[in-house]
C-alpha cells in the first residue's frame, strides 16, 4: 500500500479545515453533524458482526469497536469542554490521551451497546445546548494546555462535527472496501 493510499485511509473526508468565517449556516450545519451522527452510527454498524467490529479500518489503525467506544468516550469530553467554557471564562481544559483510552478493556472487548447509548445520550445533551447559544455564547472560549491553544466554541464545534464524519467515513470506507453490507 502506497503513502498516498494509507493517508486516504487515514483521512478519508480529509483533515479538518476551519473556514476563515464560520458563518450561521456553516454553524447550523454543524450542529446539524453533531445531531445526526448517533442515527448514521447506528445505521453503519448494524449488520456487522463481532470479527467485522474487530478489524482496523486500516493497517495499524483502530477496530470498529474501538472507534464507536472512541465516540462515547471523546464526545463526553466535547461536552464537558463546552459547558466549562458556558460557566467560565477562558477555562483550561483537562486533556485526556485518547490512544491509551482505546486500549484500556472496554474499548477493546466490551459491547458496544453501552457506548452507542452513551453517544446517544451525550449527543441529546449537547444538541440541547447547541441549539440554545446564542453567537455571543460561540465567542466564548477554552483553553487547551498541549500548546496553550485558545479554542472558540464556534471552531471547537467545527472539528468536533468533522470529527464525527471522520471517523464515520473510518467505517464506511472499511464496509465498502471489504463489500459488507
Amino acid at each position: 500500500m502506497t503513502k498516498s493510499e494509507l493517508q486516504l485511509l487515514k483521512y478519508p473526508i480529509g483533515k479538518f479545515e476551519q473556514p476563515e468565517k464560520i458563518t450561521p449556516e456553516i454553524l447550523r450545519g454543524y450542529i446539524n453533524d453533531i445531531e445526526a451522527l448517533p442515527a448514521r452510527l447506528k445505521s453503519a454498524i448494524k449488520k456487522l458482526t463481532p470479527e467485522m467490529l474487530d478489524t482496523d479500518y486500516r493497517p495499524g489503525g483502530w477496530t470498529v469497536r474501538q472507534l464507536v467506544h472512541h465516540f462515547g468516550h471523546s464526545h463526553l469530553n466535547a461536552l464537558n469542554r463546552l459547558k466549562l467554557a458556558l460557566t467560565e471564562t477562558d477555562p483550561v481544559i483537562r486533556p485526556y490521551n485518547e490512544k491509551k483510552w482505546v486500549t484500556l478493556p472496554d474499548a477493546i472487548h466490551a459491547d458496544i451497546a453501552p457506548s452507542i447509548k452513551l453517544t446517544e445520550a451525550i449527543h441529546a445533551s449537547w444538541v440541547i445546548l447547541l441549539k440554545q447559544m446564542k453567537p455571543r455564547d460561540f465567542a466564548r472560549c477554552y483553553i487547551h494546555p498541549d500548546g496553550n491553544i485558545r479554542y472558540r466554541l464556534d471552531a471547537a464545534k467545527g472539528l468536533y462535527a468533522w470529527h464525527c464524519n471522520h471517523h464515520l467515513a473510518h467505517i464506511t470506507s472499511l464496509k465498502k472496501r471489504m463489500g459488507w453490507k
